[in-house]
């Protein structure tokens, strides 16, 4: 289903490519994308990391992930609408894990708007919810939202 698509941690110099993936996929009602000078922070930190997935020279999907100890967390991951259904989130969430189990990590967190569609994508990935913050999360529409917390942890029977 994901035919040719290639993974590829990001460099400073593919900002413009994940930045088009991100206007395309994050909807601007919610208010959840990152500005480009918020994800060039990333680049800067030894212990994070931006993945790409590319379609030829096209890019299609990213994620965003750091660790601290032994935990790491998605920051963001996203799809371009056109892509989506082919299992290029899943691919994402795969190598973010392989990478974040390379670096130490035995505990894996995600947080997310409890309304995100994405949450079926994080369940069939083994993440269930561990937490949650009422009214956190206030979009451009003026709406309130709960912010839900996402957990796997390898000791639970399903780690990398």
């Amino acid at each position: 289903m994901t035919g040719d698509i290639r993974l590829a941690t990001a460099r400073v110099g593919d900002l413009a490519a994940v930045m088009r993936v991100m206007d395309a996929a994050f909807d601007p009602t919610y208010g959840e994308a990152w500005s480009g000078a918020q994800l060039l922070t990333l680049f800067a930190l030894p212990s994070a990391r931006v993945c790409v997935a590319w379609d030829a020279e096209q890019p299609c999907g990213f994620s965003a992930a750091r660790i601290a100890g032994p935990e790491s967390e998605l920051l963001l991951l996203a799809v371009d609408p056109l892509y989506r259904g082919r299992g290029i989130g899943a691919l994402l969430m795969d190598d973010w894990q392989a990478w974040a189990a390379q670096q130490g990590a035995e505990d894996y967190f995600l947080e997310m708007r409890a309304d995100n569609d994405a949450v079926t994508l994080y369940q069939r990935a083994g993440f269930a919810e561990c937490g949650r913050r009422s009214a956190y999360y206030r979009g451009n529409d003026g709406m309130v939202r709960d912010a839900v917390t996402m957990r796997r942890s390898c000791h639970n029977g399903k780690g990398t």
